[in-house]
């Protein structure tokens, strides 16, 4: 298709514009809190929601409105869809995982893998139905190569200078051979957004982010209302420490339970909010996601006390493990 001369606002596009051309990425995003049980990823439910997923973000790009034609002439011949997760703190609340932990990390990896197996799949089923995309020819799916086969690449060029983890769970050959003789229906496939806004209609974590605040104040036509995390509540009450003490507590320490002796450290570390997780574990997972993904991933650092030093480190080693975009 050509150079990416840059990313959208929130860093998880990246595709090519020119002078007829204006990019354009219908984007979804897929609730992984509602795809967990206690015993981990329900990957057939996955699979469904994917695929529907998939269907619906390829209508869109035949029914959307443009509003300047380099961008219909964009969509409509390379059809590029961005599909995406929220809830993924949510899903390690559920599965009693601190994000601050290398099973985090390793979930990051096995979700991602699933859902960019999945989503590539159905783009190869619309392909067979509705027919390629028109600019399939010649480009990396044509060849065989995968997000994932994407890292030799990048590794070629960079000589040691790049340390991602390479391994996978599921047929990638199979996968593999069925894109190359039955083409692709879009020219990405995969982007992983904010989800401020559609994150709380759900009512869950936004996108890939760890919990902000475990008590926060929300506004509307009726005034002002505290809100505290449900599950730390459910986890409180269950162990008999949820009284009018706990909430002052919680209150006094803006909603961090790192202050408040009676709470078990398991409890604190799987509630550590975003400026108490060390930003390398997101760094870590980020990495994780990345060898699946054929776009990026809109993906915040947070530091307590940040410094150049620190800074400096944190985008090398995101740099060395292959993320395109923070």
């Amino acid at each position: 298709m050509g150079a990416v001369h840059s990313s959208n606002l929130c860093t998880e596009i990246t595709l090519h514009t020119n002078d007829l051309e204006i990019a354009v990425c219908n984007l979804g995003s897929v609730n992984l809190a509602a795809h967990v049980t206690d015993k981990g990823l329900d990957t057939k439910r996955l699979q469904r929601t994917v695929r529907t997923a998939m269907r619906m973000l390829d209508n869109v790009i035949d029914y959307n409105f443009y509003n300047v034609p380099q961008a219909r002439k964009s969509n409509l011949r390379h059809r590029p869809v961005g599909l995406g997760i929220m809830g993924f703190q949510d899903a390690l609340y559920r599965l009693r995982i601190p994000y601050a932990s290398q099973d985090a990390v390793a979930f990051a990896d096995q979700s991602m893998e699933f859902l960019s197996y999945y989503a590539i799949q159905a783009s190869t089923d619309l392909a067979e139905e509705r027919g390629r995309y028109q600019s399939f020819a010649g480009s990396l799916w044509s060849r065989g190569i995968l997000p994932i086969d994407s890292i030799a690449l990048l590794a070629e060029g960079r000589g040691d200078y790049l340390q991602m983890d390479r391994s996978s769970t599921l047929d990638w050959e199979t996968l593999r051979e069925r894109v190359k003789t039955v083409g692709m229906r879009n020219s990405n496939c995969m982007a992983i957004a904010p989800t401020a806004t559609i994150s709380n209609i759900v009512g869950v974590s936004q996108s890939i982010e760890p919990t902000y605040q475990n008590l926060f104040v929300k506004s509307n036509l009726s005034g002002e209302f505290t809100v505290v995390n449900p599950y730390l509540v459910a986890d409180l009450k269950e162990q008999g420490l949820w009284d009018s003490v706990m909430v002052n507590d919680l209150k006094y320490y803006d909603g961090s339970v790192q202050p408040i002796d009676r709470i078990p450290d398991d409890l604190k570390l799987l509630y550590a909010t975003a400026f108490e997780v060390d930003p390398r574990w997101l760094v870590e997972a980020g990495s994780r996601r990345q060898k699946w993904l054929d776009q990026a991933q809109s993906l915040n650092l947070y530091m307590s006390e940040p410094n150049g030093k620190k800074l400096d480190n944190l985008y090398k080693l995101a740099w060395v493990r292959g993320l395109k975009t923070t």
